[in-house]
């Protein structure tokens, strides 16, 4: 059987859950019990539709069934922007100013805020365990590809435009030299307060926050020089995301000034590359078959799982389901017989 499955996250896992929200204190995953516990509870009723398509949030947990632990995370919002939540943001503009009486030329940088109540849907809460981060399975790749699988095997419940948000350089006590630069100024809140905040509520800062451009040229040099810039802990998300269709599109984190990446969801190349199969006849013990991710959808929490296995897909005309043929410690893994309904994604 596979040591590691991934599933979605269940009320027993609040405390694996806390664990890995220390390893990154974010708005999507804070470090705070009464946050997870509500996190828990809806991402358990988006799993059974028992809330409005663009209000859920669905949690994966990369589980490690030899130790008992949670070796990382991720998550889903299927739309991040709607009437009473907003999508919040700057939006990085340019400006030319020349005076010819004086010749003096130059280019300015603006960020001015912005609002969407139709917003995209978001990838986010990526958190593997220091401790997993060099095992030989590459387990980061696992836990975030399962949310392009997820979304292309669901893709009714998805918007049109994926979203994620990325971390920009922090000081190592989390200092954002942004927020202390703006954000601070303009909530009287420290970047943690704020942040906390956030999760929950958003109305400060639509209410705080100037409407007016913010030049640039008038904050600190360290504020300025985190703008739109990828931290050196998230350098391998960006180079993934950037390989499988997403670009920055000058838009930042109004808290932070990480930069935010975008793509057409039909475009990705692994929602395209997922295909949903019948399970066929075990992979032979010896046969060489492609690394994939194979999941299924099951009733009840945890309502999906998935693990990491070597599989063959049959050719198949266009208009068939194709045929999996799957190794059989990924069959028991899975608890799946031949005839049933797998998704599978190759990995690479």
């Amino acid at each position: 059987m596979s040591r590691y499955e991934i599933r979605g996250a269940v009320q027993g896992d609040e405390e694996a859950l806390l664990a890995l929200a220390r390893e990154l204190n974010t708005v999507n995953l804070p470090n705070d019990r009464p946050h997870i516990q509500r996190l828990l509870a809806d991402n358990q009723k988006s799993f059974a539709g028992d809330v409005p398509q663009n209000r859920r949030k669905y949690v994966f947990i990369l589980w490690d069934r030899e130790t008992g632990r949670a070796a990382g995370t991720s998550m889903i919002i299927s739309q991040l922007g709607r009437r009473g939540a907003p999508y919040i943001y700057f939006d990085v503009q340019k400006e030319e100013k020349y005076a010819a009486s004086v010749d003096k030329h130059f280019h300015h940088e603006l960020l001015r805020i912005g609002f969407s109540y139709d917003g995209p849907t978001e990838i986010g809460g990526l958190v593997v365990a220091p401790d997993y981060r060099k095992a030989p399975e590459r387990l980061g790749l696992l836990i975030s590809y399962v949310r392009f699988l997820f979304i292309a095997t669901h893709r009714r419940l998805f918007r049109d435009e994926l979203l994620a948000e990325l971390l920009p350089p922090l000081e190592p006590d989390g200092t954002s030299h942004l927020w202390e630069a703006v954000g601070r100024r303009f909530t009287d809140m420290s970047y943690a307060e704020a942040d906390l905040l956030s999760s929950e509520n958003k109305d400060f800062i639509r209410d705080l926050f100037p409407r007016d451009p913010i030049y640039v040229t008038l904050i600190s040099p360290d504020a300025r020089a985190v703008i739109g810039q990828v931290g050196a802990q998230t350098k391998g998300v960006e180079k993934m995301l950037r390989r499988v269709g997403f670009k920055y599109v000058n838009r930042v984190d109004p808290f932070d000034g990480g930069p935010h990446f975008t793509a057409a969801t039909d475009e990705v190349t692994l929602v395209k590359a997922t295909r949903t199969c019948t399970l066929g006849d075990p992979l032979p013990e010896r046969a060489l078959g492609a690394r994939y991710l194979v999941a299924r959808d099951v009733d009840g929490p945890p309502f999906f799982h998935a693990v990491d296995a070597h599989a063959v897909v049959e050719a198949s005309p266009p208009d068939e389901t194709p045929v999996l043929h799957l190794d059989s410690s990924a069959v028991n893994s899975l608890g799946l017989k031949a005839g049933d309904r797998v998704h599978c994604l190759p990995l690479h």
